[in-house]
């Protein structure tokens, strides 16, 4: 169940022929990434960009022996997509899907317990590893090769900091977007886990927001890595009890909020920039 990509990950693209999928397999391909194949039901056959498309997941992995899939369907087929990937035996599933039921993913995420494959997301901007390989909708231009790990739950704020990071000279080792659904396949401590091993990842910034406790649930791990940690908390201005931007960033008024989230990094002892221009500075200290 890895996370980290590099050229030789063999990507297959479900939902390919849509307006989404489709300019996002012709981004990733311009960015490098080996896309071997496509999935779209009743579209078997055909092409995009030169990409074979196949009427099932079964058969193109089949064709295709892919790693990895990158999910474009609408959210009430999205789950059954999800299913499908990982009957294949695909190891990497990114599901770049807004709008999936909970209750659906509640059920993805049960089932996922006794399978092999590892899920990014839903509703994330997936994974990139710059001068290799890109499965999700992150940006192509604002990457830049280096040894900073990335992981955020915000999806726009996460190509805003890497950008920032690449106009400073910073680049990045791997970027993970792992979504801000309520129930998500991957924490930070899942991505956490991946950059503490990685020889190319020298520090690692995390990005959080409000709603949850998956900021707080990771200090624990941070607290035993080798590598430094800064973090990054967005939503101080949040008022409790409203939907901030997707269905994770809920503050509720006893618990969950920004300030409560930077105050256990502090306490933990855990770099806490209070803006993105200070993450840049922090690094530089830091490498």
């Amino acid at each position: 169940m890895g996370i980290l990509i590099d050229k030789t990950t063999r990507v297959l693209v479900q939902g390919i022929t849509g307006h989404e999928g489709s300019f996002q397999a012709k981004q990733m391909a311009e960015f490098g990434t080996n896309i071997v194949g496509g999935v779209t039901p009743g579209k078997g056959g055909s092409e995009v960009y030169g990409i074979a498309v196949f009427d099932s997941v079964s058969e193109a992995a089949g064709e295709t022996n892919p790693d990895a899939s990158v999910i474009f369907v609408p959210p009430r087929f999205a789950a059954d997509a999800i299913f499908e990937a990982i009957d294949s035996g695909i190891e990497l599933i990114v599901c770049i899907t807004e709008g999936i039921p909970v209750h659906d993913m509640m059920r993805v995420c049960s089932y996922l317990e006794s399978a092999s494959s590892r899920l990014i997301g839903p509703n994330c901007p997936g994974i990139t590893t710059p001068g290799e390989s890109k499965a999700g909708i992150m940006p192509n231009s604002i990457h830049r090769q280096g040894n900073i790990g990335l992981v955020s739950r915000s999806g726009t704020l996460t190509y805003e900091i890497i950008d920032l990071l690449s106009r400073n000279g910073i680049g990045q080792s791997t970027s993970v977007g792992i979504g801000g659904d309520p129930v998500s396949g991957t924490s930070f401590v899942d991505v956490l886990e991946f950059f503490e091993k990685d020889p190319k990842t020298h520090a690692v910034v995390l990005v959080g927001e409000i709603g949850g406790t998956a900021e707080e649930d990771s200090i624990g791990f941070i607290k035993q890595m080798s590598k430094p940690v800064i973090s990054y908390v967005v939503g101080i201005s949040a008022p409790p009890g409203k939907t901030m931007g997707h269905a994770g960033a809920i503050a509720s008024a006893g618990g969950g909020t920004a300030l409560e989230k930077i105050e256990a990094f502090e306490k933990a002892g855990i770099a806490v920039a209070k803006n993105p221009t200070e993450i840049v500075r922090i690094i530089k200290d830091i490498i």
